[in-house]
């Protein structure tokens, strides 16, 4: 289960993304946007959820240039970040599936 951290700015995902890395460890970016029902409808579940791995969540609004980085067109759009390989998902049952919701 995964615990929702909100990022607000590219600031923060830069961080994120240099510390992941370094260390290898895997990481879990979700882009959403604020007007997609999907996105609120998995956003609010997650926030509900007692997970403890965090899943960091990035929207359309505030972080635009993350968008194009992870070449994300529709949203919900999970990010897998691990040592060699990136996983991406934006199939939204599988979406629901790898966050365990």
């Amino acid at each position: 289960m995964y615990k929702p951290i909100f990022l607000r700015t590219e600031n923060q995902l830069n961080k994120i993304l240099k510390a992941q890395k370094k260390s290898g460890e895997q990481t879990a970016l979700l882009f959403t946007s604020l007007w997609d029902k999907h996105s609120i409808e998995l956003v609010s579940q997650l926030k509900k959820s007692k997970g403890y791995k965090p899943v960091y969540i990035v929207d359309s609004f505030t972080m635009p240039h993350a968008f194009v980085i992870f070449k994300t067109t529709k949203v919900p759009h999970l990010v897998k970040l691990k040592r060699s390989v990136t996983e991406s998902e934006d199939y939204l049952s599988h979406v629901y599936d790898l966050l365990g919701v």
